[in-house]
């Protein structure tokens, strides 16, 4: 990549050039420069299996808790060509829980893109169903809009990332939707490669988790209070670009401690003035 750095540098990154930086900007960037350019090896696509399924969780055995419980299981016994996210939100009274699950098997065989996702179709009843075999670039193309953006205000984000989606967890997790808390929760897998490369190889770390956890709420209506209390202390570690907490302590659970203390020593030699302050500021 090429950056500007605190002192007005324009500087390449990488493995050969400045590799301590290159290390950083791969999970704390936003502490060290301002990338102006990268440069990406990319693979060739090709046709998946594209899946789009929906559950009435609350009539699944075990309920929502059990739907979150055996998603986590399922997405950890698949094989690795299997990527699947949940997504679903908050309720009041006795309306359905819809749980939404999507994602790819990178196969173009109807057959093996079936079997991948046959036990996921087991989670509850089905209420709707869209399996496709179609080109990952068009996939991919679906979560990019046109249209002018219109959000307002600031979304109210908190992450985790998790080796293993407990019976525990399922149950707080749907404790958090039952009572409204979060509009927007999402399950995204990650394992896999990701988990492949070493722990200590790039600034971002906690490569051991499987499933990064995203809940989005209003602010000042409980999300916070209950994560905090009740969600926090299962997960072991954060995706920054996920959390909006002001919680000092959060720069503490962003990083392994070995991570921070490497990424505070460096942000001295390359920032010593903090100009690059906001977003996750290291001091």
């Amino acid at each position: 990549m090429e950056l500007v750095t605190a002192d007005g540098r324009l500087l390449g990154a990488s493995e050969d050039e400045n590799p301590d930086l290159f290390w950083a900007m791969r999970g704390a960037g936003a502490n060290f420069g301002i990338a102006t350019s990268f440069e990406f090896e990319a693979h060739e696509g090709g046709d998946v299996g594209w899946a789009q399924l929906a559950f009435d969780a609350s009539a699944a055995p075990g309920g929502p808790a059990g739907v979150l419980e055996t998603f986590g299981r399922l997405m950890e016994a698949a094989p690795r060509d299997t990527t699947l996210s949940l997504l679903t939100g908050g309720r009041s009274g006795s309306e359905q829980r819809i749980v939404q699950v999507f994602g790819v098997v990178h196969s173009d065989d109807p057959d093996t893109v079936v079997a991948r996702l046959r036990p996921f179709a087991e989670l509850g009843p089905l209420v709707q169903q869209s399996v496709q075999i179609a080109p990952y670039a068009s996939v991919m193309s679906q979560n990019v809009s046109p249209a002018p953006h219109q959000g307002q205000g600031e979304p109210h984000a908190r992450s985790g990332l998790i080796e293993h989606l407990s019976a525990d967890w399922a149950q707080r997790a749907t404790e958090l939707l039952d009572r409204g808390l979060s509009y927007f929760f999402q399950l995204r897998s990650v394992g896999g490669a990701v988990a492949d490369v070493p722990q200590d190889a790039t600034a971002y770390s906690t490569r051991s988790a499987n499933f990064s956890v995203v809940a989005l709420g209003a602010p000042g209506r409980g999300l916070d209070e209950y994560w905090d209390a009740e969600l926090l202390p299962l997960y072991d570690g954060m995706y920054i670009s996920f959390e909006t907490s002001r919680d000092v302590a959060r720069i503490e659970r962003a990083w392994p401690a070995a991570t921070l203390a490497r990424l505070r020593t460096l942000k001295g030699e390359w920032d010593p003035q903090g100009v690059f302050r906001d977003n996750f500021a290291l001091r």
